[in-house]
């Protein structure tokens, strides 16, 4: 069963560096392109999930929330990650002002924290991943 199919039926982690994981063996599939919007409440390790999307895109730098910054670029051998984080957004409008609709058309792989505040700016393509916590310590992972 590939990576997406597994995700699709929902992959439960038991640690942090499980969900890296998984996240990392995902980028190994992704087109270069690609816009995920992680879905989830505080503390279900959506940056968690990030920092394992770099590993694989070839980023060595170490990856953090970006909430204060909104954003954050890294680069990658090839590949370039954007990875936004919204939470601090109050409306859609703010993507405008803020200038961020640069980042949201991608030719590089985009990771958005918090998609529902950038509504109608997220491209139509975007996987959607729902990020929760299960019985104490284990995280799941969902491709809607």
């Amino acid at each position: 069963m590939s990576n997406i199919e597994k995700l699709k039926k929902g992959v439960t982690t038991d640690s942090a560096e499980q969900t890296r994981g998984l996240a990392t063996e995902l980028a190994a599939t992704l087109p270069p392109d690609t816009t995920l919007a992680l879905h989830g409440d505080m503390g279900v390790g959506k940056t968690t999930f990030v920092q394992g999307l770099a590993r694989g895109l070839g980023v060595v730098e170490h990856v953090t929330s970006p909430t204060f910054a909104i954003y954050s670029v890294y680069r990658g051998t090839p590949n370039r990650l954007v990875h936004l984080d919204a939470y601090r957004l109050e409306n859609e409008r703010q993507v405008e002002s803020l200038l961020l609709e640069e980042f949201l058309v991608s030719p590089y792989c985009l990771a958005v924290e918090w998609p529902e505040k950038i509504g109608a700016w997220l491209p139509a393509n975007a996987w959607h991943l729902t990020l929760s916590i299960e019985d104490g310590d284990k995280h799941r992972v969902v491709l809607r």
